[in-house]
């Protein structure tokens, strides 16, 4: 029994006291819920935590979270193009078929088989014998138990505006621990167990905004060298990860193209090697987050209940968010 973030005692162990990886300092959680897991952090949103989410409803409004299937377009990824949308014509009626559609392209969660730590392997240590083999930790497991908790907005661009200060979309700015504690305070928002995280930098509004013209400039920037894409988000040192862990987060998502600051600073690693494979977490990317700050902004409050209906898709690498909040 370890203590955590804003009082009280945890069944589960601290970040610090997590074990390192052979010939590493990362720490991995795969003991946390034994190595045949194949959900995660989703594990710390229970019933409890249902219910709890479920005591935030007092409106009865629904905003949703989600861009449609075809944004951002043309899209960041070289390697996920936009689906191709047919109608079929019949006498009595139309159908439709979706080509090319790639689950990541739009608001998105990356599942636990998007990454690999190095030769350590996936979640829970599985190497590529058991995703292939086996079937295991596609996005039917988050499917089938369903991603129904409380969500807690971290609005640091409301939170700079209302300071009179500008968090530039277009330049990297890693969003560190304190920086995440600060807007927390200043919404009077405290995380609970089971809470998926939902930071809003501005970036996607910012990009929204842009013309075809200048869009179509940054189609295939997300990476290295001159004229990398940049932009503000999550910090990728290994605190940040402490910070999500022993805040007992099931999941973080952004309303930028990675959840972590742009470009990769190679010295630190990628966000995603700690978070997806060692900790189990889900992480989400280009969550559209605009009129749910609007809306708590407007209340005075930055929690909801939070419903995602990720697709049962066997062996899925990823899924659409399908996200919504309601007040």
């Amino acid at each position: 029994m370890t203590a955590q973030p804003g009082g009280g005692r945890s069944q589960y162990p601290a970040f610090r006291e997590l074990p390192t990886l052979p010939d590493s300092p990362e720490r991995h959680a795969w003991d946390v819920w034994g190595r045949d897991d194949q959900v995660g952090c989703m594990n710390f949103a229970g019933p409890d935590q249902v219910r709890q989410a479920l005591m935030t409803v007092s409106e009865g409004k629904v905003v949703s979270l989600s861009l449609p299937l075809n944004e951002p377009a043309p899209g960041l990824f070289p390697k996920r193009s936009p689906f191709r949308h047919t109608i079929l014509m019949g006498s009595h009626g139309r159908d439709d078929r979706l080509d090319g559609f790639f689950p990541q392209f739009s608001s998105q969660w990356d599942g636990l088989r998007h990454v690999r730590y190095r030769q350590y392997g996936f979640w829970g240590g599985r190497q590529d014998e058991a995703i292939d083999s086996r079937g295991e930790l596609g996005v039917e497991h988050w499917s089938r138990r369903g991603v129904v908790t409380r969500g807690v907005l971290v609005d640091v661009k409301g939170f700079r505006e209302r300071r009179g200060s500008v968090l530039a979309p277009n330049e990297r700015y890693p969003l560190r621990p304190e920086h995440l504690d600060e807007v927390l305070a200043a919404q009077g928002s405290v995380l609970r167990q089971g809470d998926v995280v939902l930071i809003r930098t501005g970036w996607l509004e910012w990009y929204l905004d842009l013309s075809e013209e200048e869009r179509a400039g940054l189609q295939g920037s997300v990476g290295q060298g001159p004229g990398a894409l940049a932009c503000p988000g999550l910090d990728a040192h290994q605190e940040t990860a402490e910070w999500l862990w022993d805040h007992r987060v099931a999941g973080v998502a952004s309303d930028n193209p990675a959840l972590e600051a742009l470009p990769v600073d190679k010295s630190v690693g990628f966000f995603h090697y700690r978070l997806i494979p060692l900790l189990g977490m889900a992480v989400g990317e280009f969550w559209n987050l605009a009129a749910i700050a609007a809306d708590c902004a407007g209340l005075g409050r930055f929690e909801f209940l939070l419903m995602s209906a990720v697709m049962d898709v066997p062996g899925g690498v990823g899924s659409p968010a399908n996200a919504y909040a309601v007040l």
